[in-house]
């Protein structure tokens, strides 16, 4: 659960929140949120760049992950344990459903999102509707921003279901992130070579 002081001491904007409580179970061993990007971890980055944009930061992680720990812990962010973290991504949302300010979610292993991004979504924030990114011809992706009343619903969810099962019956502002940033997330090391041969990008 969220920590009992966060509403208190996070006021006046949003939250952004990074999960992280998945197993990474298609790593064959590895942890995608610890590869790293110019040697330092991926979940470390994705943090540092949320809270680049001056809102509140939390993590979601799994039971058990110190090392996840350790890649943020001199970070000014909240961690968020999530016990039925098996059960999939709507442990998360649950886990998260009792934020009452605007909250976006983004993934742990999408190394291309950056604060400008987070910031684009931000901007067009309209305090009613849900905000989502998409690839720049259009294809939805991630992160995605729900006012209070979404965030509200996040507790009612089950299974291994996220964003879809909120904005399915809801009008949605759009928001077109460069190239396919919005829709490029890494979960296994094939697609992790093949992204770093693409970039250049090294450990």
């Amino acid at each position: 659960m969220v920590p009992e002081n966060f509403s208190d001491s996070h006021t006046g904007h949003g939250v952004i929140a990074i999960l992280a409580a998945g197993g990474a179970k298609r790593m064959c061993g590895g942890d995608k949120c610890l590869e790293p990007i110019h040697g330092v971890p991926l979940l470390r980055t994705m943090a540092q760049r949320a809270i680049a944009t001056n809102w509140s930061v939390v993590v979601t992680l799994p039971p058990h992950a110190q090392a996840r720990r350790d890649a943020v812990a001199d970070l000014p962010l909240s961690l968020v344990e999530v016990p039925d973290a098996s059960e999939g991504m709507s442990a998360s949302f649950r886990a998260l459903s009792s934020i009452t300010t605007p909250l976006m979610i983004a993934f742990a292993d999408m190394p291309e999102i950056e604060t400008s991004d987070f910031a684009a979504l931000i901007a067009i924030y309209d305090g009613t509707r849900p905000v989502r990114a998409t690839a720049e011809d259009g294809t939805p992706g991630q992160p995605v921003l729900f006012p209070p009343a979404d965030v509200a619903r996040m507790g009612h969810l089950s299974g291994d279901v996220g964003a879809k099962a909120l904005l399915r019956d809801r009008k949605v502002r759009l928001v077109a992130l460069p190239g396919r940033r919005a829709i490029t997330d890494l979960d296994t090391p094939e697609a992790w070579g093949r992204w770093r041969t693409r970039t250049g990008i090294s450990r």
